[in-house]
Parts: C-alpha cells; sequence; structure tokens
C-alpha cells in the first residue's frame, strides 16, 4: 500500500493540531485524549515519513521518542557486548605479557 506523501503531510498536520488542541485543553496529567492525540501524531508521523522516503527518497531530521529509546538500548547492548570483547582480549593481553616478562628475566639472569 502506498501512500501518496501529501496526502500523508495533511494527515500529520491534522494530527499536530488535534494534539495541540488536546494539550491546551488537558484536564489530568493522565488525559486520555492527550495520550491518544499522542499515540495518534506518532502513527501520521511515521506514516508521513515513510510515504516522503519511498517517493522521494528524503526523510526528515526528526525520530520518535521511542525510537530514539530503543537506539539507545542498542547501544547499551553494543556496549556490554564490547566490553565483554574487551575483557576476553585483556586476559589474553595479560597471558602474552606473562610471557614477556618470563622472557626478560631469563635474559637477565644469563
Amino acid at each position: 500500500m502506498s501512500t501518496d506523501p501529501s496526502a500523508a503531510l495533511e494527515d500529520f498536520l491534522a494530527a499536530v493540531r488535534e494534539h495541540f488542541a488536546a494539550s491546551a485543553h488537558r484536564t489530568s496529567d493522565t488525559d486520555a485524549r492527550v495520550e491518544a492525540a499522542y499515540m495518534a501524531l506518532a502513527d501520521a508521523f511515521e506514516l508521513y515519513e515513510d510515504a516522503l522516503y519511498k517517493e522521494y527518497g528524503e526523510v526528515t531530521p526528526f525520530e520518535l521518542f521511542d525510537d530514539v529509546e530503543d537506539e539507545r538500548d542498542d547501544d547499551a547492548d553494543d556496549s556490554e557486548e564490547d566490553d565483554e570483547d574487551t575483557d576476553d582480549e585483556d586476559a589474553d593481553d595479560y597471558d602474552e605479557d606473562d610471557d614477556y616478562l618470563d622472557d626478560s628475566e631469563d635474559d637477565s639472569s644469563r
């Protein structure tokens, strides 16, 4: 299903306006209308960006908050894996250093 970028843009702008209206008339911190408008805005943005990319190969300079959090989680996972690799490499280096010290001690005793 291909979406026309112009139509997706109009839907996105309507979602921005609805989110603004819901936010401006918030009744509580957990106002269901604001939450629904937030989700609709996120969905409309993704549809617009997908349509823009498919039609023109262009992206927006924006990222959804959930996407940013997912990337941070992925980066944290990568860092943990890198740390494990580094620990293994450090253990290998330690063994090599021990051999070097043993050779040096042998050389000094000659």
